[in-house]
């Protein structure tokens, strides 16, 4: 298996485990309808784990373009591979939330709220704060690659680590999911929406894009950024990058900032 294939199927099986979850605490008629977040934060750590089992030995089970680009930087995986490993989580996360939408296939015209369709596939605020928004997906994302470098520095037992993984999953979830839904993964959300705009879903509304980029961003900067942090104050390599994106994230954030607050004045 290639590691295109690998990370297509990782990525598909955990969009159908986690937007399942999704889906089935938000549409009408299912069972497990209003299960509620911690069953939410569950579901995607344990979809996670199950990604990683399947395919973590063949590509590393990135699954997730933020893990990607923070492995690029760190050197741990040649840039050329980029552009193969992301492309493929995209394919794979559209494959895979088609899926969900299949197996729910009469439970969208029996919900008629256009955003909790909508929520089964991508993420959204809680509240619409550029600012808040967008550095809540940088924070999430930051912990997640510091978590998973850290992991990797420790040794478990042989097949522990990708549960390890799950847990922290459901831990951001739990802990900082609360406020843009945690996409922490350009893959997750982008692979979904896409789905959400192409496939024919009974009253489905809207698929947000204007609110798209803020789940690409902060997680792509979050991730650079949480593998830049490890290097410097883990491994004590503070190199050139590490300062310049240090200053590349205040500046976004500031210009996310003043754009919030220019929007606010002119309303």
């Amino acid at each position: 298996m290639t590691n295109f294939t690998a990370e297509l199927i990782g990525t598909m099986i955990l969009i159908v485990l986690g937007c399942g979850i999704n889906a089935g605490n938000s549409l009408n008629n299912s069972f497990s309808k209003n299960a509620g977040w911690i069953s939410v934060a569950f579901g995607w750590g344990f979809a996670v784990a199950i990604a990683v089992y399947a395919v973590g030995q063949v590509s590393g089970a990135h699954v997730n373009p933020a893990v990607t680009l923070a492995l690029a930087v760190s050197g741990d995986l040649p840039w050329a591979e980029v552009p193969i490993y992301i492309s493929a989580q995209i394919i794979g996360a559209i494959i895979g939330s088609t899926l969900v939408w299949l197996q729910y296939l009469p439970h969208w015209k029996a919900t008629s709220d256009t955003a909790v369709k909508l929520g089964v596939f991508a993420t959204g605020p809680a509240m619409k704060h550029n600012f808040a928004n967008l550095s809540s997906e940088i924070i999430g994302t930051f912990i997640l690659i510091l978590g998973l470098l850290s992991i990797g520095a420790n040794e478990f037992t042989e097949g522990l680590n990708p549960f390890i993984v799950g847990i922290l999953i459901v831990s951001i979830g739990l802990s900082l999911g609360g406020t843009t839904g945690y996409a922490i993964n350009p893959a997750r959300d982008l692979g979904p929406r896409i789905a959400h705009f192409i496939l024919p879903i009974t009253g489905k509304g809207t698929s947000n894009w204007g609110y798209a980029w803020i789940p690409i961003v902060g997680p792509a900067i979050g991730g650079i950024y949480g593998a830049l942090f490890y290097q410097a104050f883990f491994k004590q390599s503070f190199s050139t990058l590490f300062w310049a994106v240090s200053a590349i994230v205040v500046i976004v954030l500031a210009l996310a900032w003043l754009n919030e607050k220019k929007s606010k004045t002119e309303q």
